[in-house]
């Protein structure tokens, strides 16, 4: 494994890791991978430059250890916000952090190894595809500390009764739940996870990545547009694409009945 000249860091709370043309990002604040400020800067920092670096053209993002993320680092709270303009700093980092997840140019896959816990859920949420072991569980459990947060996120992936009940109660879900809801790809034993995670990432890989970038450009763009209005954007960036040089190689590959050659542009 090897870095890109761009994403070698150093970094505090996160583990960054090259494998072909896949970036594994492991969230690292031990014991519990609680989100600080140090991991949302450097996580929104190691995205964007992921959009732009073509030797990677997927991620995989899971946790250090075994929990994914228990949440806010509510240890720091305290020294991060101490005075006026603060907590809105900390609310925009918090936002703009879950957004790079959502905005990365390449596909996410979020491999679920252990609790998923509020923003947690959230980092969960903002991925494209998930993965799970069996043995992870994610909740929304500020309604104990008296907080609020990652609803709107978790809304995204469970039933109003049940996101409803897993804020208003702290319920946890398991992975082999997650799968019977139809959240997860797969629910597999821990030991499993990070294989099929980088077997799935290595398929996501292998298409042309400027088809991928405007494919989850779309997903994104059209998810809150009414029905007509999404198709037709769809159509709008089916016609970017099929002018490009790799839409045409994926033509030629498919009648010539071999793999496809991408260059990206």
């Amino acid at each position: 494994m090897s870095h890109p000249e761009n994403l070698a860091g150093p970094y505090t709370a996160l583990d960054v890791t090259i494998d072909g043309g896949v970036a594994i990002i492991l969230l690292a604040n031990p014991p519990v991978n609680a989100l600080s400020t140090e991991m949302m800067n450097e996580l929104s920092w190691v995205l964007d430059r992921i959009s732009e670096t073509p030797e990677v053209r997927a991620v995989v993002l899971s946790g250090q250890g075994k929990t994914f993320c228990a949440g806010a680092d509510l240890k720091t709270r305290a020294a991060t916000i101490k005075g006026p303009g603060d907590l809105p700093q900390h609310s925009r980092r918090t936002r703009e952090c879950f957004h790079a997840i959502r905005e990365c140019a390449k596909p996410v896959i979020g491999a679920i190894n252990g609790a998923a816990l509020g923003a947690g859920l959230a980092i969960v949420a903002s991925c494209d595809i998930l993965l799970a072991a069996n043995t992870a569980v994610v909740g929304l459990p500020e309604i104990n500390v008296g907080l609020l947060g990652g609803g709107r996120h978790g809304m995204r992936l469970f039933s109003h009764s049940r996101l409803r009940r897993m804020m208003l109660t702290g319920l946890r879900i398991d992975g082999d739940e997650l799968y019977r809801l139809g959240i997860v790809e797969a629910s597999v034993p821990a030991d499993a996870l990070m294989d099929r995670a980088m077997e799935l990432a290595r398929e996501l890989a292998s298409k042309s990545p400027l088809a991928s970038a405007l494919a989850k450009q779309t997903l994104n763009a059209i998810e809150d547009m009414s029905l007509r209005d999404g198709y037709r954007y769809e159509q709008d960036m089916t016609a970017a694409i099929a002018k490009t040089e790799d839409a045409q190689e994926a033509r030629r590959a498919f009648l010539e009945k071999r793999a496809p050659v991408f260059q990206g542009r």
